[in-house]
C-alpha cells in the first residue's frame, strides 16, 4: 500500500470515530439541556435532539469526505503524519465550532424559555404626584 493510501486509511479510521463520539456525547448531554428549555416536553426535546445530532453528522461526516482529498503526496512515513496530523486537525477545529454551534443554540433556547416563564412586571403601586 501506498504512503498515500496508509494517510487516507488512518484519517479515516480517526475522523469518524471521533465525529460519532462527539455526537454520542452531545446527543447525551444535550438532551437535559433541550428538556429544560422545552419546559419538561421530553418528546419535543428528544425529537430536536435527534434532528440535531442528524445535521451534526450530516455536516461533519460530509467535511470529512471533503478533506480526504489531498494534494499532498507523502513520501514516507513523516509525511504521512505531517498530512494526517494536518487532516485530523481540521476535523477537529470543525467539531469544536459545531460543538460551540449546538452551546449556543441551547443557551439561546434555554433563555427564551426562561423569559416565557418569567413573571410579567409588577404593575403600578400608585401614582406619582403631578408636576
Amino acid at each position: 500500500m501506498t504512503p498515500l493510501a496508509w494517510t487516507y486509511l488512518s484519517y479515516l479510521v480517526l475522523a469518524i470515530p471521533l465525529t460519532v463520539w462527539v455526537a454520542r456525547t452531545l446527543h447525551q448531554s444535550g438532551r437535559i439541556f433541550l428538556v429544560d428549555s422545552f419546559l419538561g416536553n421530553e418528546a419535543l426535546a428528544d425529537s430536536v435532539n435527534h434532528l440535531l445530532v442528524v445535521g451534526f453528522y450530516l455536516i461533519n461526516l460530509g467535511f470529512v469526505s471533503l478533506a480526504l482529498r489531498s494534494s499532498e503526496r507523502p513520501l514516507d512515513f513523516q509525511g504521512v503524519l505531517e498530512t494526517l496530523s494536518t487532516k485530523i486537525g481540521w476535523v477537529l477545529l470543525v467539531l469544536g465550532v459545531m460543538h460551540f454551534f449546538n452551546l449556543y443554540i441551547f443557551a439561546r433556547m434555554r433563555k427564551r424559555a426562561l423569559l416565557r416563564q418569567a413573571l410579567p412586571p409588577v404593575p403600578p403601586q400608585g401614582q406619582v404626584g403631578a408636576l
